[in-house]
């Protein structure tokens, strides 16, 4: 049971709605957010819902039976739209495209990459300083300093950034540079990292574990939810399968049941989904037809060249064209 307050709640009725929920044995958690007052009830008793939902000081009342209450599209029919400022909103319907390489390099790799954005109407760039890499030998990001130079370069340009944060300790250094958190798939379930971007106002895009089930990334919103932070999204990159033929077994499925299941804007990873270049665009466009809120892609000046990633990561050439096919997309799909 979720039950929304209203925001002029008086004590006394806070104490009346306590005592009822007390009788039907529910155990009650607040929830407080950047948007409202929650209570999430979780009990077994039956009861007629109009007894709690017609007490003084409550807007909302929904059963919820999914264990992620939250997130779930049972409370929430309409589509979650998180506001990015200067007429740049993700899950409102339009199709946004995030693009950028695999890490931040230098400073005059991040110039030519948001010259490259700006000349084809992109307004949020991606990028890594923070890298979790298979091997401790592989380049593993240049830290704040190269996050700071980027942050500087992309405000003077109009773009916004998403880049990856991978522990607690890193969020206040990071929170003053960055327009969207990542939580890679390696912390999808780091559920202290979780909760503490919960507590911050920030925009979280929340990737699929490398193994994990739909139930589990929504649990895992459910956490950041929980916390304070309703401006989440979701984004599947593939999972971990038998297969060896590419990289990972990226779930179109999932990106239907994500849309059915959660109020949330779903995102799909083609670059991290398949792993292989020649084949990301196809992957891209399958992903927005199949109703993705945007879409996030690696792209590098020259991708033999990139630290981390190139055999995933498109040409600015290759990049421009599925830009192009997307806007075609995005305007004929329901």
């Amino acid at each position: 049971m979720i039950i929304q307050l209203e925001p002029t709640i008086t004590d006394t009725q806070r104490e009346l709605l306590s005592r009822k929920l007390a009788e039907i044995q529910y155990k009650v958690t607040p929830v407080t957010t950047q948007s409202a007052d929650y209570l999430i009830g979780v009990g077994k008793a039956e009861f007629d819902i109009r007894s709690i939902g017609t007490l003084p000081g409550i807007r909302d009342i929904h059963r919820v039976s999914d264990d992620y209450k939250l997130v779930s599209r049972k409370w929430r029919v309409e589509n979650t739209s998180i506001d990015l400022g200067d007429n740049l909103r993700i899950g409102d319907g339009s199709l946004i495209v995030m693009a950028g390489p695999c890490s931040i390099e230098s400073d005059e790799q991040v110039a030519s990459t948001l010259a490259h954005l700006q000349a084809n109407g992109i307004r949020i760039m991606r990028g890594g300083v923070y890298k979790p890499r298979s091997s401790p030998y592989s380049f593993r990001g240049m830290g704040l300093d190269g996050l700071k130079m980027w942050h500087n370069q992309a405000r003077e340009a109009g773009i916004r950034i998403i880049t990856e944060v991978m522990m607690t300790e890193q969020i206040g250094d990071m929170v003053d540079y960055v327009d969207i958190f990542q939580v890679g798939a390696r912390n999808s379930q780091n559920f202290n990292l979780l909760d503490a971007l919960g507590e911050v106002d920030k925009p979280v895009l929340l990737k699929r574990g490398i193994s994990g089930t739909i139930e589990e990334l929504l649990q895992a919103a459910e956490y950041i939810f929980s916390h304070g932070n309703e401006k989440i999204m979701l984004c599947e990159r593939g999972i971990r399968s038998y297969e060896q033929a590419y990289r990972n077994t990226f779930d179109i499925n999932a990106l239907v049941m994500l849309k059915e299941k959660t109020h949330l804007p779903v995102i799909a990873d083609p670059s991290h989904g398949i792993g292989v270049r020649a084949f990301v665009d196809k992957i891209a466009m399958a992903s927005a037809i199949a109703g993705a809120d945007g879409i996030i892609v690696e792209v590098h000046e020259q991708p033999e060249r990139a630290m981390s990633d190139g055999q995933q990561t498109l040409s600015y050439r290759e990049a421009a064209q599925l830009y192009r096919q997307l806007e075609t997309i995005a305007a004929i799909r329901p």
